[in-house]
């Protein structure tokens, strides 16, 4: 098995976790109204000028491009036994069956999420339903995650070694990911506690 194809595909997984973390992470702060924050206004005026907006957008079509060279690239040799319904069809691949699955459905997620951001389709869906459906967001980056911790990059099913500097890349990535999502729970908790109380009538 040639093993220069395995490491470039480990480093195309590994590359497109961390942009897709990073798209996950500006996603959230374009959640917040980051503009108004205080510590946004505190910035130089060069970063103040940076379109958080586009670089999210992106981001997310970077991320789509290395998720689908990561496994493609197997392809190239018959040695890693991988074929196209392998890397096109979740659960199809007789090699780690489920965690090959989570990269197949993260790929097909993010081209959800995309797809349906696009202004003319955003449009026909609507701000509710376009908003539950870029909420796959939240799993897919999760779900990459998983990916990257236990599938084995040499394609010899061997447990997962937990202290492997790349599997500590996505743990590190899954951390962030679950702390923010927490963090933006809690704010929109707050936000929304704070305008029932704003609308609410005094006593």
């Amino acid at each position: 098995m040639n093993s220069s194809v395995l490491e470039i595909s480990s480093l195309l997984g590994l590359c497109a976790l961390v942009v897709l973390s990073i798209n996950f992470l500006l996603g959230l702060l374009l959640s917040i109204a980051y503009r108004r924050s205080i510590y946004w206004k505190r910035l130089p005026a060069k970063f103040q000028k940076i379109s958080v907006q586009q670089v999210h957008n992106w981001t997310a079509y970077v991320a789509l491009a290395l998720i689908l060279f990561h496994p493609f690239i197997l392809l190239l040799d018959s040695a890693t036994k991988f074929f196209i319904a392998d890397v096109l069809v979740a659960f199809h691949s007789s090699y780690q069956t489920a965690w090959t699955a989570l990269g197949v459905i993260s790929f097909y997620a993010v081209i959800a999420v995309i797809i349906t951001t696009q202004k003319p389709i955003k449009r026909k869906l609507g701000f509710r339903l376009w908003k539950n459906i870029h909420l796959i967001s939240y799993a897919t980056a999760v779900l990459m995650c998983f990916h990257g911790i236990f599938l084995d990059p040499e394609l010899k099913n061997r447990p997962p070694d937990f202290f492997d500097g790349e599997k500590v890349l996505c743990e590190i990535c899954l951390v962030v990911i679950l702390t923010t999502s927490v963090m933006r729970m809690v704010y929109h908790k707050r936000q929304s506690k704070l305008q029932e109380e704003i609308a609410s009538p005094q006593s």
